[in-house]
């Protein structure tokens, strides 16, 4: 994982705020509280939210849903493989918390320029915590294939505060789409 020390410059701060607000929506949809967006040339061209509650998918992961949108567009558009290829490494990701080792995997194989996040994801964290997956493609393959993902730079605990924050306020109210057992809980005596 790489830490930003000092180096918030006030667009990258501009751009984080505006991940957070989208995980302030996740929060209010009751779904964990991660957000992002995506910038090219300086301005937001798509945001996500998580939706894994919503939408009953485990994969609609912030960074899977703003993706999508573009890949969307892109489509409507006619765009190539080589041009959407093209607009991707000139895209850049603020996600308040560290993608996860999908959405790590995927951003790699898009091909992203560079991911700015907030907090670090100690369990499942793609980008230092667990797997560096933005320096190392080849980790991708555990057959040692190159399947074609490439490296991105990557910085972190940009705003991380605020991120731990509604993550913590989320986990005390407790997530009410957890399932619940389906045995009860023997007590020990």
């Amino acid at each position: 994982m790489t830490s930003c020390e000092g180096g918030e410059t006030p667009e990258v701060i501009a751009f984080m705020k505006l991940a957070l607000e989208q995980a302030k929506i996740a929060f209010d949809s009751l779904e964990v509280p991660v957000g992002c967006v995506i910038v090219m040339d300086g301005k937001v061209i798509a945001s996500g939210r998580n939706q894994t509650n919503q939408t009953r998918n485990a994969t609609r992961h912030a960074e899977m849903e703003a993706t999508d949108v573009l890949l969307e567009q892109w489509k409507e558009k006619k765009l190539t493989k080589g041009e959407v290829a093209d607009m991707f490494s000139k895209c850049y990701l603020y996600v308040t918390c560290e993608p996860c080792i999908m959405c790590a995997a995927a951003l790699s194989f898009l091909g992203i320029k560079e991911v700015y996040y907030g907090c670090a994801n100690d369990k499942f964290g793609g980008c230092g915590s667990i797997l560096s997956l933005h320096t190392n493609a080849s980790e991708i393959s555990t057959s040692g294939d190159d399947l074609g993902g490439k490296g991105y730079k990557c910085t972190g605990g940009i705003m991380a505060e605020e991120a731990v924050s509604l993550f913590r306020n989320f986990y005390e109210l407790g997530n009410p789409k957890t399932p619940k057992p389906h045995r009860q809980l023997v007590q020990q005596s």
